[in-house]
C-alpha cells in the first residue's frame, strides 16, 4: 500500500518535482527507504482531501473487483449515526466514540482508543471543513467480520489541527476487516464529501435516514453505466 513519488504524481496529475516539493513544503507525509521516498494511500488521501488536491480514483485501486466491497451505505448502518458526542479535545472526542463503536466483546478498547491518540499524533485525521475521519493506522489491528463506519456528530467543535484550522464538528470513524475494505470505503466516503447536498446534511445534523438515503443515491451515480456519445459526423 505504499507509492513511490512517480506513482503519487500520477495519481495527483502532476510532476513528480511538485510532489518532491510537497514533500518538503507543504508536509506531505512520506518516508524513505533507501534513499527512495515511499508514501502510504491512506495518508496521501487524507493530505490531498484537506489540501483540496484532486485526485485520480487510481489512489483506491487495488485489484480487489468492485462487487465484492462493501457498500458506504451498508457500512454506515453497521457502524450507527450517533448525536450530541460531547469532547472537549481530540482525546476525550476519541474516547467517546471508541465507546460507541459496535465491536465484538472481546475487544480491547483501551488498545484500540492508544492506536487512535497514535495515529492522530502521526499527522491530524482533520480533513478540512469541519469534518475528521480517526481511524487507526493499521486497520488490521482490530477484527471485524464486517466493516464499520460509525458518524458521529460533535455537541460542540473541537480542534484536531486540521491543516485548514477549521475546528471539527463530524467525525467518520472506519473500522474495516481488511486493508482492501478500508481503502475502498475512503474512496467513497471522498465522493461524498464532494456532493453539496450531502456536506448540507452534514452542517446541518440531518437525520439517520436523510444521511443513508444521500449515500445511497451518491454512491449509484458510482455504479451507473457511463453514458454513451452519439458520434460526431
Amino acid at each position: 500500500m505504499q507509492l513511490t513519488v512517480k506513482q503519487a504524481a500520477g495519481i495527483l496529475s502532476v510532476a513528480e518535482k511538485t510532489v518532491y516539493r510537497w514533500i518538503q513544503e507543504q508536509r506531505l507525509p512520506a518516508y524513505r527507504i533507501e534513499g527512495q521516498y515511499r508514501i502510504n494511500r491512506a495518508l496521501l488521501f487524507e493530505w490531498a482531501t484537506a489540501k483540496k488536491v484532486n485526485f485520480s480514483p487510481a489512489l483506491f485501486q487495488d485489484g480487489e473487483p468492485e462487487s465484492r466491497m462493501p457498500s458506504l451505505e451498508q457500512g454506515l448502518v453497521n457502524g450507527g449515526v450517533f448525536y450530541r458526542i460531547e469532547g472537549t479535545n481530540p482525546p476525550s472526542v476519541l474516547k467517546a466514540v471508541v465507546n460507541l463503536l459496535r465491536l465484538p466483546d472481546s475487544t480491547d478498547r483501551d488498545f484500540l482508543f492508544q492506536a487512535m491518540l497514535a495515529r492522530e499524533a502521526l499527522q491530524s485525521t482533520g480533513i478540512g471543513d469541519g469534518i475528521a475521519v480517526p481511524h487507526v493506522r493499521n486497520p488490521l489491528i482490530i477484527e471485524v467480520d464486517k466493516p464499520l463506519v460509525c458518524l458521529c456528530f460533535l455537541e460542540k467543535p473541537v480542534d484536531f489541527q486540521a491543516l485548514d484550522g477549521k475546528p471539527v464538528f463530524v467525525l467518520f470513524t472506519l473500522v474495516t476487516p481488511s486493508v482492501r475494505a478500508h481503502l475502498h470505503l475512503l474512496s467513497r466516503l471522498s465522493f461524498c464529501l464532494r456532493d453539496p447536498t450531502f456536506k448540507e446534511l452534514l452542517l446541518r445534523q440531518a437525520s439517520r435516514d436523510e444521511i443513508l438515503d444521500a449515500v445511497r443515491r451518491i454512491e449509484g451515480l458510482l455504479s451507473a453505466p457511463a453514458p454513451v456519445q452519439e458520434p460526431t459526423l
